[in-house]
């Protein structure tokens, strides 16, 4: 299997790299119903509690990334 290529054009992630390519091991699209929810998602990529369910989006403007991480933050 191969890996997929994921774009970000968030900057300020801890996970972004050079040519907008994400480097985090795992990666989280929710709805933007849950955009609030804080999920604890293993760094094996297993979801966890609340994180692990399904729902539908009607757009790509209905959903957001949780895997975004400020680079500030510890």
């Amino acid at each position: 299997m191969t890996t997929p290529i994921v774009k970000c054009n968030v900057s300020n992630c801890t996970f972004w790299g050079e040519g907008n390519n994400c480097q985090a091991d795992s990666i989280l699209v929710e709805v933007d119903r849950h955009a609030n929810n804080d999920y604890n998602v293993e760094a094996s990529g297993e979801l966890l509690g609340d994180a692990d369910h399904k729902d539908e989006a009607g757009n790509v403007a209905a959903t957001c990334c949780h895997t975004f991480k400020p680079k500030n933050d510890k």
